[in-house]
């Protein structure tokens, strides 16, 4: 009833009164990107246009609206509209279907592959499965997967974590693209000079560093966590990673058990010497600097500590003693 009184109300209004409020808002051109999200109702519509200053005055604008029977049809999507515009000229554009507004989606560091395709799957962008596959077996054309050897998990560790839009509708290699190029201006050419000073290929940087993304939660470690598995590679001695143990697990565990050290994998690095075959997630850009410019310290052991620090000992002893305390 209050909609009928309401629009009464509008059809009474004096007609300069009506006008004024259904002038454009503004005398020049200004164009103005407006969503409307999906489900939003007619009046909350009018609501949006004039937080964007579109229109004057949202109520008289959704009367109106009704009462040329173009609120209903409505419609969600990412609009371009002029500011300029007649009332009934924004109308109708919103009866006309705006662009599929972009889907925002956020990788953090340390996300392996399958965590990404998940990710990507709850946005409702592609599936879990379109996205692993692509991954697989997708043509990607970047000198730094030079050497990176084929498979399901050739690109992991490549798909940089940040934050992301994609348009709605983008295929499972654009957001794959996105992503491998978003690496590749991270990973410049500093990096790839610093990276030939260590003798080291990008695949055995990436690698490094996404075992340090792994290990280390404080930035201010990552330098020293990289230099323990540096100098216990220059001593040939194994990194015993407990990061590259849970990646062979379906799920992680608080703590792992002897048993799991005993998976035969060449990512197990209790068992094997070296590093592993390949990344074991998508490290940050504080852990591939940590990979390229490792603290210069003599650790050869750390430990965890309950509040995500660790402590750094240089012999045996000392990394005992640092487990009893």
């Amino acid at each position: 009833m209050l909609g009928l009184v309401s629009l009464a109300v509008l059809a009474l209004l004096p007609l300069a009164a009506t006008s004024y409020y259904l002038q454009p808002s503004a005398a020049q051109s200004r164009l103005v990107e407006v969503e409307i999200p999906l489900g939003t109702s007619p009046y909350r519509v009018a609501q949006i246009l004039a937080d964007y200053e579109v229109i004057r005055h949202p109520k008289v604008f959704y009367y109106y609206a009704r009462f040329k029977r173009l609120s209903h049809q409505f419609k969600a999507g990412l609009y371009t509209l002029d500011a300029a515009w007649p009332a009934e000229e924004i109308a109708r554009a919103l009866t006309r279907g705006g662009r599929a507004a972009a889907v925002t989606v956020t990788i953090p560091e340390g996300f392996t592959l399958e965590q990404i395709a998940d990710r990507v799957a709850a946005a409702n962008l592609v599936s879990r499965e379109e996205f692993l596959a692509a991954a697989a077996a997708g043509e990607f054309h970047y000198d730094f997967l030079a050497g990176v050897p084929a498979g399901e998990k050739r690109l992991e560790g490549f798909l940089f974590p940040d934050t992301y839009q994609f348009r709605a509708g983008a295929t499972a290699e654009e957001i794959i693209n996105t992503m491998l190029r978003r690496f590749g201006q991270i990973y410049n050419e500093e990096y790839r000079h610093r990276a030939q000073e260590l003798g080291l290929s990008t695949l055995e940087v990436v690698t490094m560093a996404s075992i340090v993304e792994r290990e280390a939660k404080l930035d201010e470690e990552r330098p020293l966590v990289a230099a323990v598995f540096y100098n216990r590679l220059k001593k040939s001695w194994k990194l015993e990673s407990c990061a590259t143990v849970q990646y062979l697990l379906d799920e992680p565990k608080e703590e792992l058990l002897y048993e799991d050290l005993e998976i035969d994998s060449p990512y197990n690095t209790y068992k094997y010497y070296g590093l592993p075959p390949g990344p074991i997630a998508s490290p940050g850009k504080a852990s591939l600097e940590a990979a390229l410019y490792p603290a210069a310290v003599d650790y050869l052991f750390f430990r965890a500590n309950p509040d995500g620090s660790h402590t750094f000992s240089r012999t045996l002893a000392e990394h005992n003693q640092a487990g009893r305390r």
